[in-house]
């Protein structure tokens, strides 16, 4: 019980704000439609259908860009962290450019990708690979000595010692990036599909909704990229309960 009044409480707060500022005309309500009118065009939206290939296309772009983030990010993420020195070195390197906006960036990964898709997943891939290297590292970094020393003194080899040890050290610290770089994945997707040529694509529908004042769809888009990002969310919120449910830290 108490877990469906927590899921509800947030969008009835928001449904309450939404509703008041629209019912006084705080703003004009041309510009900002009430919550009922919007949640009735964001369903008109998905019966009908006509959102749906940039849904797809959003959809895309960012599983394979974070899919590129995981099989890079977590292998030299666990690199790094295995060597302290190694991770000194290029310390600096990652953090400057997790500390850069992605989409600074995107005129670079245009010039060498193109305007195809391929620099959107670039560059989105990249920063979200910068952010889990430096959970994943940081998770070795800072996994208990105690344990580790304990497990060497069984005789255990390097191998066993990662397996059983080291990786659930690294877990917590990892999803937390993981988590974090998906939803850094769907903001950085939304802006280039926004403001770089693209055919489809929620960013794209944004940007046509907003230049042709088709205001509720407008508000309707928004909140359906925002319920992929919380579902998004959510996926990690559930692995993180099942993996690492014996650390009180998560």
């Amino acid at each position: 019980m108490k877990k469906i009044i927590h899921f509800v409480s947030g969008p009835a707060v928001l449904f309450f704000v939404w509703y008041s500022v629209s019912a006084l005309h705080l703003v004009e309500p041309f510009f900002l439609p009430g919550p009922l009118v919007t949640i009735k065009k964001f369903f008109q939206l998905l019966i009908s259908g006509n959102i749906l290939p940039d849904l797809f296309a959003t959809l895309f772009r960012l599983g394979l860009s974070f899919l590129i983030a995981v099989l890079v990010g977590v292998p030299l993420g666990l690199m790094l962290g295995f060597s302290k020195k190694l991770y000194r070195h290029v310390e600096f390197l990652i953090d400057f450019f997790r500390s850069l906006p992605a989409s600074a960036l995107f005129p670079l990964f245009l010039i060498l990708f193109g305007a195809a898709d391929w620099s959107k997943i670039a560059v989105v891939a990249f920063a979200s690979t910068l952010i889990v290297i430096f959970h994943t590292a940081y998770g070795v970094l800072h996994s208990s000595k105690t344990r580790t020393l304990a497990t060497r003194l069984m005789g255990v080899n390097h191998w066993q010692l990662f397996c059983h040890v080291t990786w659930w050290e690294t877990l917590p610290h990892t999803l937390v990036g993981l988590r974090h770089a998906v939803s850094l994945s769907l903001a950085v997707i939304i802006v280039t599909e926004m403001f770089v040529g693209t055919a489809v694509g929620l960013g794209r529908r944004i940007i046509d909704f907003q230049i042709t004042y088709e205001m509720p769809n407008l508000y309707a888009t928004i909140l359906l990229a925002g319920l992929v990002g919380y579902l998004s969310n959510l996926v990690f919120i559930f692995l993180e309960a099942r993996a690492v449910h014996w650390n009180g830290r998560v």
